[in-house]
């Protein structure tokens, strides 16, 4: 089983997903930057919507680094249609500058274009980190999920579709895949426009030797993180068939597997938790929710049996 928890290296704080004034956010580029250093955030992707009506953008960010700040250059791509006939969202960080846009004048899918799949994957051969973004808001069916092969990760939490739509989930279908045997990581996210509360509502936490967009993005690639709205994760262990897990003062510790397989500790200020392994043995990975008395989640990635 690999260890986060103590891999060389420390846990930088990010945001995958923001928008700015170069696609439909109301605050430009700079003080989208501003506002996450001013709130103790490591680094950011600046995400805005990969589609003709913005001009294809991919920000520059690279001037709003700072000592002990960094940006990696990303978006939100769109091409092709769901099941459900509306358009794909697919995160995409570490984009090169150049990256070429596909045919997407707007956000209404057009008869000639890459697929969704397609453009995931072409993102990813160019070395970007990519996520299914906001499942449950998308609509997306389980079909769609599987056909986006190209993905490294699930938004499992969308803090702009929490605060706007009530539709902040992914872990459905990421648990699904994850039975199918998908290697797949978990991320939190903002999707912050700044023109609701939908910013510093949900963060990764990401392990690594340094804080530079090459090893940030090595480090999401390999699952090198946990998500959090709050608590942090310090550490999880196996040993035997007893699952050790390690964390600041929560209310609540959930190990979760596949299909129904999860079981929960309650109790005050809990900082250290075993829970034993029960029918997680079958499905061969789990993962660990804990919950603070603020109902505030963290969230690890799939551990491997």
């Amino acid at each position: 089983m690999r260890n986060v928890f103590s891999s060389p290296g420390r846990f930088w704080r990010g945001n995958l997903h923001t928008h700015s004034t170069r696609s439909d956010g109301v605050l430009d580029p700079a003080e989208v930057c501003r506002r996450y250093k001013a709130e103790g955030y490591d680094f950011i992707a600046l995400t805005d919507h990969f589609v003709g009506r913005y001009g294809y953008p991919i920000v520059d960010t690279t001037p709003y680094r700072s000592e002990g700040f960094t940006t990696l250059l990303g978006a939100e791509l769109h091409s092709g249609a769901m099941q459900n006939g509306e358009l794909w969202h697919i995160l995409a960080v570490g984009l090169p500058a150049d990256f070429a846009p596909a045919n997407a004048p707007d956000f209404k899918p057009v008869a000639v274009q890459e697929t969704g799949p397609q453009i995931a994957a072409r993102a990813r051969a160019a070395g970007a980190f990519v996520a299914i973004a906001h499942p449950q808001w998308s609509g997306m069916t389980l079909a769609d999920a599987r056909s986006l092969d190209a993905a490294h990760a699930v938004e499992v939490y969308n803090h702009g579709c929490a605060v706007g739509a009530a539709r902040p989930d992914g872990f459905a279908i990421a648990d699904l895949l994850l039975g199918e045997g998908r290697a797949l990581s978990l991320c939190a996210t903002d999707d912050a426009h700044f023109n609701e509360p939908d910013h510093f509502g949900g963060w990764v936490m990401v392990r690594s030797v340094e804080n530079s967009p090459e090893a940030l993005l090595t480090a999401l690639k390999a699952g090198d993180y946990y998500s959090s709205q709050g608590p942090d994760l310090r550490n999880i262990t196996v040993d035997g068939d007893t699952v050790t897990v390690e964390c600041s003062a929560v209310v609540t510790v959930i190990l979760q597997s596949g299909g129904s397989a999860a079981q929960a500790k309650h109790g005050n200020s809990m900082t250290r938790c075993r829970l034993g392994l029960g029918r997680s043995k079958e499905h061969g990975w789990f993962r660990v929710t804990v919950i603070d008395a603020a109902d505030r989640h963290a969230w690890s990635n799939p551990i491997l049996l």
